[in-house]
């Protein structure tokens, strides 16, 4: 572990780095569980950080993009920061507004984004790994209860990064957890991401309204722009005009998964490939999640300066977000999000990169 700065009340943020031999680099910081650098060769061996970022702690509390980061309680969107469970209306911070519409975005103002986790170097079947824990207390953000959260991040010996997710509560409570990399195959600030080239396993889609709140419906993707079921460029179809990406403003929306492994699964299915053609780079996402959020960055605008002093500019990374349904506590018929005592979460996700 080396140091990634400090937080305000001197508490020092670490950097952890993982290694294996296969030629993928991780390096995760404990302040927000977040991947900082994900380092991937080309078809020619050459090795770029293919993940967006900062270069210390203290530019991540300044940015709002969740960069790498771990999401929670609820990951995404619940509308009008509300909820009912049990016979009761809960209500939540609300930390985002599209189209003028508040809602509850990323587990609020002080989401597990911004958390110092607790953290311990450890091995997975063998491979590096890091255990990271966090108690998220009754009543934080709105939410009731006190959750557990420990997220094991694991190197594969197939050039794998591996998320193992596990929660506990003391009382009934929403919990959905992602992880927000945004991926730019080329590397990081090297260009827009339009001509990567996107296989989504999910033939259906939920769309939006335009506080890009799904509205319940579960529509085809076939005959419409989030067709991608066979592989398609990212930018190919953004400038059509379509009611779902002028909410957007481009691509922000959850994808049902065909393949859902169930609650319990530890062998997650291949949901996404990614191709970037110049670099040769591909990406496989893998998870036991029923949906995923494909989101083309469509609200960098060159003020988020990363890495190296490189500013991001609008689509030049996209996320690819495993989860259940957005708003899923106000939609009975999506997957249950609702964790209650006894009960533990488990899910997994894998961000692979097969070599060329």
């Amino acid at each position: 572990m080396i140091s990634f700065g400090k937080l305000p009340d001197g508490r020092e943020a670490g950097l952890f780095t993982l290694e294996n031999g296969s030629g993928l680099r991780a390096d995760i910081t404990n302040y927000g569980g977040t991947i900082a650098r994900l380092l991937v060769p080309d078809r020619a061996g050459r090795t770029a950080d293919v993940t967006l970022g900062h270069d210390a702690v203290a530019d991540y509390r300044k940015s709002a993009s969740y960069f790498g980061a771990i999401c929670g309680r609820v990951g995404n969107r619940i509308a009008g920061g509300r909820f009912t469970l049990d016979g009761r209306t809960y209500a939540l911070a609300t930390n985002n507004a599209p189209a003028g519409l508040p809602c509850h975005l990323h587990g609020g103002v002080r989401g597990f984004d911004q958390a110092l986790w607790d953290a311990e170097p450890t091995t997975r079947d063998g491979q590096p790994a890091l255990r990271l824990r966090h108690t998220s207390p009754d009543g934080d953000e709105g939410y009731p209860g006190t959750l557990n959260v420990e997220v094991l991040y694991s190197l594969t010996p197939d050039r794998g990064l591996r998320l193992d997710y596990t929660a506990t509560t003391d009382h009934a409570t929403p919990v959905a957890l992602t992880n927000h990399a945004y991926f730019n195959l080329r590397g990081h600030g090297e260009g827009d991401i339009l001509d990567h080239e996107l296989t989504l396993r999910a033939r259906c889609y939920t769309p939006v309204d335009a506080g890009l709140i799904p509205t319940g419906e579960i529509a085809p993707v076939a005959g419409t722009p989030f067709d991608f079921t066979t592989p398609r460029r990212i930018g190919a179809r953004l400038g059509q005009k379509h009611p779902q990406l002028e909410y957007g403003l481009g691509y922000d929306h959850n994808f049902v998964l065909d393949e859902h492994r169930g609650e319990g699964a530890t062998t997650p299915a291949l949901a996404a490939t990614v191709r970037e053609p110049v670099s040769g780079r591909v990406l496989e996402v893998l998870t036991t999640e029923p949906g995923l959020q494909f989101y083309t960055g469509n609200f960098l605008n060159g003020s988020q300066v990363g890495k190296g002093g490189r500013p991001y500019a609008r689509r030049t990374g996209f996320c690819l977000e495993t989860q259940h349904f957005p708003d899923s506590p106000n939609h009975p018929a999506f997957p249950d999000v609702i964790l209650r005592p006894g009960r533990t979460l488990r899910s997994t996700t894998v961000f692979r990169f097969p070599a060329g």
